[in-house]
C-alpha cells in the first residue's frame, strides 16, 4: 500500500487533512468559487504516486482487488510510458508577468478594525488569549491561470515552503505553507511552532535590524510562546519524552520573517497520525488559544468561509504515520479568479492596521507567484 495523501478544510472541523496533490474529481460549480467543491474531508488512494526522500525516488503503482493481470499490466506500462518521460523534462520557464485586477477584501479594513477590537476587548476581559482573524482577497488575471507555471514560481520563490496543488473538478487549491503541523517517523515526532511576523527590507542593514526586533519584540514572543505551549500540552498527552523546544529562531522567507520553534519527542507506543493531528489541530497559530473559545469566536464572528484556508494536507504511511502541513499561503483558483487566504494573530498589544498590512505580506506570496502563472 503507497503513502496515502488526505484533506480536510478548516476551522469547520476539529482536525483538517490534506493531500500534495489530487487528481481530478467531480465537476464544481459556476461562475464565482465556491468552497462547496472542497468537501470537508478527502482520503484519496492514488493509482500512481512518486514519493522521493533524501535523494531517493519510488514509483508506485496501486490497484484495486480482484483485478487481472493481463488487463493491469498493460494500463499500468501504458501510464508509465506517459509519466516517465516527463519525470525528465526541465521546470517550465515563468509566463511575462501579468497585471492582476484587485477585487474586494473580505472583511474590508473598516470591518477588520472592529473585529480586531472585538477581539481585544475580550482579550482584556480574559476570554481569550489569542484569535487568529482571517481575509480573503479576489484577484482576477488576463489569462486563464496555469497551474502548473504556478507551483513552479511558488517552488522558486519560496524554496524552504512545502507546495501543495489539490485539484477538485474546475477548482484547484494550491498552497505555498512554511508551516508544518508534524511529521512523524516510527516513534519519534517533529512539530513546528510558526507564530510572531514581521516584514523583510530590501536594504540587507535594515533586514537585519528587523530580525533582531522580531527575536526581542514583546508581543511577537508572547504571541510565539502561546503556540509553544500548546503544541507542548498536546504532545505530552501522547510522548514518553519530550524534549525542551528548539528555538525561536527565524524562519525567513522571501515577503516575510517568522518566529520559529521545533518540539521533538518519543511517541507511545499506537500514536498514530490520526491521533496526533486530532492533539495538535488547530493550533493556536491559525486558531486561537483556548482553542474552543477562539473556535467559537470564529465561528460567531469572523465573516467569512475559510473552505481548507488553515486545513492541513500531508501524507499517510501504510504503517499510519505520516506528515501534515499547515494550509497557508493559499488560494482557491478557478480559471483566471484566484481567492487569497490569509490571517494574523490577535494579542494584548496588536493594533488593527499592522495586523492588516501583516495580512498584506503574507498575501503578497501567493500574488507575486500568480502574476507569472
Amino acid at each position: 500500500m503507497p503513502p496515502t495523501p488526505l484533506f480536510q478544510r478548516g476551522l469547520s472541523s476539529s482536525f483538517a487533512k490534506g493531500g500534495l496533490e489530487s487528481p481530478p474529481l467531480e465537476k464544481g460549480g459556476l461562475g464565482g468559487i465556491s468552497s462547496d467543491t472542497l468537501p470537508n474531508t478527502l482520503f484519496w488512494l492514488p493509482e500512481l504516486a512518486l514519493c522521493s526522500q533524501a535523494g531517493q525516488a519510488a514509483l508506485i503503482l496501486t490497484t484495486a482487488l480482484p483485478a487481472k493481470r493481463e488487463t493491469l499490466l498493460p494500463r499500468w506500462l501504458a501510464q508509465l510510458d506517459a509519466i516517465v518521460p516527463l519525470l525528465a523534462q526541465p521546470a517550465l520557464d515563468p509566463l511575462t508577468p501579468a497585471h492582476l485586477e484587485r477585487g474586494a477584501s473580505e472583511p474590508d479594513f473598516a470591518v477588520w478594525r472592529e473585529l480586531v477590537n472585538t477581539a481585544l476587548s475580550d482579550i482584556a476581559l480574559a476570554r481569550l488569549e489569542k484569535v487568529v482573524i482571517g481575509r480573503r482577497l479576489r484577484l482576477e488575471g488576463h489569462r486563464r491561470f496555469d497551474l502548473t507555471r504556478l507551483s513552479a514560481a511558488l517552488r522558486y520563490l519560496f524554496p524552504s515552503c512545502q507546495v501543495i496543488n489539490i485539484r477538485r473538478g474546475v477548482s484547484s487549491f494550491v498552497a505555498a505553507t512554511p508551516e508544518r503541523l508534524f511529521t512523524q517517523c516510527r516513534d519519534r515526532i517533529e512539530a513546528d511552532a510558526l507564530a510572531g511576523t514581521i516584514s523583510r527590507a530590501e536594504d540587507a542593514e535594515r533586514d537585519a535590524a528587523m530580525t533582531l526586533e522580531l527575536l526581542h519584540c514583546e508581543k511577537n514572543l508572547r504571541e510565539h510562546q502561546v503556540v509553544v505551549d500548546a503544541v507542548t500540552a498536546a504532545l505530552r498527552q501522547c510522548c514518553r519524552h519530550l524534549d525542551a523546544p528548539d528555538g525561536p529562531r527565524i524562519l525567513q522567507l522571501n515577503n516575510a520573517q517568522h518566529l520559529w520553534s521545533i518540539l521533538r519527542g518519543q511517541l507511545e507506543p499506537d500514536v498514530d497520525v490520526f491521533r496526533l493531528a486530532e492533539l495538535l489541530h488547530p493550533t493556536p497559530a491559525t486558531n486561537g488559544q483556548p482553542r474552543q473559545a477562539a473556535r467559537t469566536w470564529l465561528q460567531q464572528t469572523e465573516p467569512l468561509e475559510r473552505g481548507w484556508y488553515t486545513g492541513a494536507a500531508g501524507i499517510v504511511a501504510p504503517d499510519l504515520t505520516g506528515e501534515l502541513w499547515v494550509l497557508l499561503r493559499c488560494a482557491q483558483i478557478n480559471d483566471r479568479v484566484a481567492d487569497l487566504y490569509a490571517g494574523a494573530g490577535i494579542v494584548t498589544g496588536s493594533d488593527a492596521l499592522s495586523e492588516w498590512q501583516e495580512t498584506e505580506h503574507k498575501l503578497a506570496a501567493m500574488s507575486t507567484a500568480l502574476q507569472f502563472a
